[in-house]
């Protein structure tokens, strides 16, 4: 990593997106949602709410379940813009390519590396956001010269061949938690099995995702009017629910996250493009921008408060906050809930301060 100076000319709407996307995940890392599930009774409206901050089971879709998704779609939509940006600076394709796989190989080592800090050992796994985005990152980039025709061509295809390979394998429960083709490869690949039910080779599905994110940056790019990019989103956004859903309610393909069913996939990826055409029109169209950056400042330095999140936040973040809030509060006769609560917002609030931090510096870290 190496830091360097704030870009200019951004688009405004995009990094407000991956910034709300961020303090979504910090907020997990700093046991927000946790803490007020916990501090909520059964059945009550906060505790509907908050369980909309987990993952789902199995079938069905949560609000939590869109956050890999917008995360891989957010990095597709700022691929043409970066790859651009890197073109007119060096004007060697070559040098472009070789920082891509650099990129793609740190981004499959701190993967990895996560989960040996989360076993507290040495292990290979494959399951986690960053593995899986140095795969679809590699894909967007080979195609990223290409037609969106070409590219929206062959996401459909990676869809189709994972919906095939579950189908073939089990052909009677293609999409059931241990004997599924995803558990499959995880034992010829890891020589285990996610008890979560999640699956390496999510990679394929969701790579999709990021493909879309980049045809979708391209719109944004290109000299048409923003009533007819704006118009183009939603019809796709909604276009790809339609499809998605309704794999789900014919009983077609289930909605199924930890294995990201062709239905997953279409459903997340419409959610993630009606998103970005909401942002777009507010920020960027609409010129909504006061409000913005306390969002901005995190989604700046996204991949470092990332694995800063995952690292030190509820390994060591929140215990060492929880010294002072535990210490101030408890004595004021404020529950342990309620004092939970406390430490995870002043958990967040501290790794905000920390983005807050680096902006100001004006260190932005970029892989």
């Amino acid at each position: 990593m190496r830091a360097i100076s704030p870009i200019q000319n951004r688009l405004v709407s995009l990094d407000v997106y991956r910034g709300l996307t961020m303090c979504l995940l910090i907020a997990e890392a700093a046991l927000i949602y946790e803490s007020f599930l916990e501090a909520s009774t059964e059945r009550s409206l906060a505790n509907a709410f908050f369980m909309q901050f987990t993952h789902h089971p199995w079938n069905g879709l949560r609000f939590w379940d869109l956050i890999q998704p917008f995360f891989m779609f957010i990095v597709g939509v700022a691929m043409p813009f970066s790859l651009n940006k890197r073109m007119a600076d060096s004007g060697d394709r070559k040098k472009v390519r070789k920082h891509i796989l650099k990129r793609c190989l740190l981004l499959f080592l701190f993967g990895t590396g996560l989960h040996c800090v989360y076993s507290g050992e040495v292990v290979f796994e494959l399951w986690n956001v960053l593995t899986q985005l140095s795969f679809t990152i590699l894909v967007t980039f080979l195609l990223i010269r290409q037609s969106w025709k070409v590219q929206l061509g062959v996401s459909m295809g990676l869809l189709l061949l994972t919906e095939i390979m579950y189908r073939l394998y089990n052909p009677e429960v293609p999409y059931e938690h241990g004997t599924n083709f995803g558990n499959y490869t995880d034992m010829l690949l890891m020589g285990k099995i996610n008890n979560g039910g999640w699956v390496a080779i999510n990679c394929i599905p969701t790579a999709a995702h990021t493909i879309w994110g980049a045809i979708c940056g391209n719109l944004l790019l290109s000299s048409k009017r923003d009533a007819a990019k704006i118009k183009a989103l939603i019809v796709s956004g909604i276009t790809f629910l339609v499809i998605g859903y309704g794999l789900d309610f014919t009983g077609i393909t289930p909605i199924v996250k930890r294995i990201a069913t062709t239905a997953f996939s279409f459903a997340s990826g419409g959610w993630a493009i009606l998103t970005l055409a909401f942002f777009y029109w507010l920020v960027d169209v609409k010129k909504s921008q006061a409000w913005v950056f306390p969002i901005i400042v995190v989604g700046m330095n996204s991949i470092f408060i990332y694995l800063f999140a995952e690292v030190l936040a509820h390994h060591w973040l929140f215990g060492f906050v929880g010294i002072f809030s535990s210490g101030i509060f408890a004595p004021l006769g404020i529950g342990e809930h309620s004092v939970k609560v406390i430490t995870a917002l002043l958990t967040w609030g501290a790794m905000w301060y920390l983005c807050y931090f680096l902006y100001k510096k004006k260190i932005f870290f970029r892989i």
